[in-house]
């Protein structure tokens, strides 16, 4: 045996010298859709409510989001998470959600798979039958529910915000796309749905269309952010933008009614249904009369996973008609990460290709 190869069998753990930073995490995925969960190395984070903490993240360590967001540790479409404590003492955590472009107000797979996760690493007093966990998310408390038997998972699902719906059937003109038509919703963050059966896009949503899927939302999305200045939350400055385009189209499939594909932030496509984005549909068919509380619908991703959808009950929220969604997924544990920041890395902070 090689002097060498002896040393590499017994020297495998990276002794991090000082004035480097490590970062710990978890990683997940939830229909295919990735989440990193920042579980140690993270800086504090100030303030009295997530809100603010979310804030002070962007003001002193968005180079931390990029590091990890962004090449060579992440990539274009990475996803991730940072847990910070609840608002009050009747939550159990708070979570900032990161991604390409900055900080989102609601994920619904960060949420299944948070859930999950919290689960699987006791950090809550699991007992069989149903769990309930109080998140503090950017856009209010999100109630998740994760169902135990014999010490196994057998469902997540999360009880979102007051969804709502703004605007249906408005039209935009889009440059290169003519007239299109598509509602506007809130599903603890605003959406533009846009459902191809009401317009003329030459697309198909499927992954062979990655590209052309890509160029048209951000296409909408401009085009929507440019003409409708009343994309306003009831109560709060900082959740008054439009995050993304959803496309919807029926399912090659006879596992799910329809078909989602929703591209956010700086052109990220999500791999699973979108959990704010199913939350948003449920308020838009609640409104059209195609949805009673407790009905379910089944909606598909580019991936070919599923959420289920449903109304959990109906309310009311700064003058709108709104719903309780209720969103059901799953999510899978891949892998543990410690990532290395050395000061002296030229790409220490990051870069994405498209």
């Amino acid at each position: 045996m090689s002097k060498v190869y002896d040393n590499i069998l017994s020297k495998t753990k990276v002794e991090i010298p000082k004035g480097w930073h490590a970062i710990r995490t978890i990683d997940m995925h939830t229909g295919g859709e990735p989440l990193r969960v920042i579980i140690d190395g993270f800086p504090e984070l100030k303030g009295e409510h997530i809100l603010a903490r979310r804030r002070f993240c962007k003001e002193h360590y968005d180079h931390l989001r990029t590091s990890l967001m962004f090449e060579p540790r992440g990539h274009a479409d990475m996803y991730g998470c940072i847990l910070t404590p609840p608002n009050d003492a009747e939550g159990d955590f708070g979570i900032i959600f990161l991604h390409n472009e900055g900080y989102s107000t609601m994920c619904g797979h960060a949420v299944i798979a948070i859930a999950t996760l919290a689960v699987q690493m006791n950090w809550i007093d699991v007992q069989e039958g149903e769990n309930l966990i109080k998140i503090d998310a950017p856009c209010g408390r999100i109630d998740a529910l994760v169902d135990v038997e014999n010490d196994q998972i057998t469902g997540v699902r999360f009880r979102c915000v007051e969804s709502f719906v703004l605007a249906l059937d408005r039209k935009v003109q889009v440059e290169g796309l003519g007239e299109i038509t598509y509602d506007l919703a809130y599903g603890g963050t605003y959406y533009a749905y846009v459902d191809l059966s009401k317009n003329s896009l030459d697309l198909k949503l499927d992954t062979q269309h990655y590209s052309e899927i890509i160029k048209q939302a951000m296409q909408i999305k401009h085009a929507v952010m440019a003409q409708d200045v009343d994309i306003v939350h009831p109560f709060e400055s900082d959740l008054s933008f439009l995050y993304g385009t959803i496309f919807i189209d029926p399912s090659p499939t006879d596992k799910a009614d329809n078909k989602n594909v929703c591209v956010f932030a700086e052109g990220e496509v999500d791999r699973c249904p979108t959990g704010s984005g199913v939350s948003g549909r449920m308020a838009i068919h609640h409104k059209r009369g195609e949805l009673v509380i407790g009905e379910t619908m089944n909606v598909e991703s580019i991936t070919g996973s599923v959420f289920e959808g449903k109304v959990y009950r109906t309310t009311s929220y700064g003058g709108f008609d709104a719903v309780i969604p209720e969103v059901k997924g799953s999510a899978f544990i891949t892998g543990e990460h410690t990532f290395i920041i050395d000061p002296s890395d030229p790409m220490r902070n990051g870069f994405f290709l498209r």
